[in-house]
């Protein structure tokens, strides 16, 4: 996978389990925080509130292949997978060493009040300016 945006993270021992491997669900933690940094990246944080607030993850995927142990250091890769009219999907492969430990697929839907309303266009445009050509892709989802 090519990355738009790649975020470092340190593996803490409160997120490693009695085997000594991240617990599985700390993925989707490490998943959000780069998630996060990634919109931060692009600006979106402080421009598109509105897109961020209204919108829900409906949809939280992941492929584990290895573990990571206490004190590795991740490098947690962040595309945009694909953008609809009111969602959007972000492929997230949580790496050590440039190797894809786990691959996490994160839908995000923006609604309110139950109903699914459009993203932003300038929420869009951010997110179209880090795929290649400015399109979203459709592969990736398992």
């Amino acid at each position: 996978m090519t990355t738009a945006f790649s975020h470092p993270l340190r593996v803490r021992w409160a997120e490693v389990d009695a085997q000594g491997v991240v617990f599985n669900p700390n993925y989707f933690l490490y998943a959000d925080v780069a998630a996060t940094e990634f919109l931060r990246a692009l600006g979106v944080v402080q421009t598109s509130t509105p897109d961020l607030l209204e919108s829900y993850v409906v949809d939280a995927r992941a492929s584990f292949r290895a573990p990571a142990r206490f004190d590795d250091l991740l490098d947690i890769g962040v595309r945009v997978d694909r953008i609809g009219r009111s969602s959007y999907a972000l492929r997230i492969d949580v790496m050590r060493d440039g190797a894809v430990l786990v691959e996490v697929w994160l839908t995000y839907v923006r609604a309110v009040d139950g109903a699914s309303i459009p993203l932003s266009e300038t929420f869009r445009l951010a997110l179209a300016a880090t795929t290649s050509a400015g399109e979203s892709s459709e592969d990736g989802k398992p």
